[in-house]
């Protein structure tokens, strides 16, 4: 079985596989800033009503369709996270590593 990106970032940070975050919790969790990560969950909205052919079966809310972009976003080295990489910005105290992720603490450590 193919984990979603949400699966994904619940596995990575430790949590219950379908255990669902708000954009405040994905925003402390990753170090990303927050209107970043809404910024992008706007897009996803967006993108729902704009481009629906694109929209996978099982999902009946443009909420739904923007969180999934949301967790994908922070996903490094996915296609939204590349797509996004502008609205990914570092919260204060975290840094960009070369690979795309987000590490807590000084970029020079």
């Amino acid at each position: 079985m193919v984990l979603t990106f949400k699966q994904k970032f619940n596995k990575k940070y430790g949590f219950d596989k379908d255990e669902s975050h708000s954009i405040e919790d994905i925003s402390k969790i990753t170090g990303y800033t927050l209107k970043g990560l809404k910024d992008i969950f706007s897009k996803g909205e967006g993108a729902y009503f704009s481009n629906p052919q694109s929209v996978r079966k099982g999902i009946t809310s443009s909420q739904q369709w923007a969180i999934a972009r949301v967790y994908a976003s922070v996903s490094a080295g996915s296609k939204s996270a590349k797509i996004d990489v502008n609205e990914l910005k570092p919260r204060k105290g975290f840094h960009l590593m070369p690979d795309g992720s987000i590490m807590k603490g000084d970029s020079h450590s």
